[in-house]
This record gives structure tokens, sequence and C-alpha cells, in this order.
């Protein structure tokens, strides 16, 4: 009498489908779960761009800035988050604002602050 221990195929086979089941159930809230990350560096970056506005604005006598800003490439001291691209434009008043764009690099969503709310989509 032979003593084999082992596992059959039909083991393993089982294993491999209920392993490929959870994976497809984990892989795209993991994938949104990302997005989500990259969606709340834009807004952070937002809302610190507001704040040095703001700053130059009180400055420089009510007037703001314009221009692109990225990691490699600061804007008036604001550096963004990384691969995250801020682009600020100036509108001349009176009353002076301003309008910012944020777009990551890794996400196809773009947050914008026109009216003061950021809204992303």
């Amino acid at each position: 009498m032979s003593n084999k221990k082992g596992f059959t195929l039909i083991e393993l086979l089982i294993v491999v489908v209920i392993i490929g089941i959870l994976a497809a159930i984990a892989i795209p809230k993991f994938a949104n779960t990302k997005d989500k990350a990259y969606v709340a560096a834009m807004k952070s970056d937002l809302r610190n761009m507001a704040t040095y506005e703001e700053q130059y604005a009180a400055d420089n006598g009510g007037a703001y800035f314009s221009g692109t800003a990225t990691m490699a490439s600061p804007l008036q001291g604001f550096t963004p988050s990384q691969n995250v691209t801020v682009t600020v434009t100036a509108a001349p008043g009176p009353p002076q604002t301003w309008t910012g764009t944020a777009v990551h690099s890794q996400s196809a969503k773009t947050c914008d602050n026109s009216t003061g709310v950021i809204v992303c989509a």
C-alpha cells in the first residue's frame, strides 16, 4: 500500500479559480483608489495655489500672477505635487480675479477653480 501525499488536479484548479475571482474583484477597486488619490493631490495643489495667489496679490497691490507650475518648473515659489501641472490665468478687473486648472499625468480627470469652488470632472 503506497502512502502518497499531495493535492489532486481538481483541488489545485479550484484554488486557482478562487484566486482569480478574488483578483477580478480587487483590481478595479485598487485602480479607483489610485484615481481618488490623484484627484486629492490636484485639489490640494489648487487650494495651495489659491493661498499663493492671495499672498502675491496682497504684496502687489491686488494683482495676480499667471503661468504654469510643475514640479520641475515652479511658479512664483509654488511647486505642485509630483505629476501634477497647475495652470493659472489672471483675469484683468476690476476687480482682478484668477482661475486655475490642475491635471495629473496619470488621471483623465481635470480639476478647475474658476468660481472659488474646486470642481473635478
